[in-house]
């Protein structure tokens, strides 16, 4: 009986030995893939457009090169964030006329399509 406990206890230590070493190996970071070397092509998308947008900036300084820079930054090719800027100065200038109905439809038409 007492070589019983003795081998499940060396059976036990056995594999939980195992277990232990076995552990590293599998929590062990993967190689880099070599594909992974340069920069993405969102990257380099992104680095052409920054230089574009720093080139139109010209010599704007201070806040207004900030705001240039984050409207350039943010604009899409297909020039939503454009027309949604638009929009936005449209609708402000609608309120502060205080336009309503078939008025400001025809200001926001007007004002949209420039």
């Amino acid at each position: 009986m007492k070589h019983l406990f003795t081998a499940i206890a060396l059976a036990a230590c056995a594999i939980t030995a195992a277990a232990q070493t076995a552990a590293p190996a599998a929590t062990a970071t993967p190689a880099v893939p070599a594909a992974a070397s340069g920069p993405s092509a969102a990257q380099t998308g992104q680095r052409n457009k920054m230089g574009q947008c720093h080139q139109e900036a010209g010599d704007k300084k201070g806040q207004e090169r900030k705001d240039f820079m984050k409207t350039c930054l943010a604009a899409k090719k297909d020039g939503r964030a454009a027309q949604q800027e638009k929009m936005k100065a449209c609708n402000a200038d609608a309120k502060s006329k205080a336009l309503k109905g078939d008025e400001r439809k025809a200001f926001m038409k007007e004002c949209l399509s420039k």
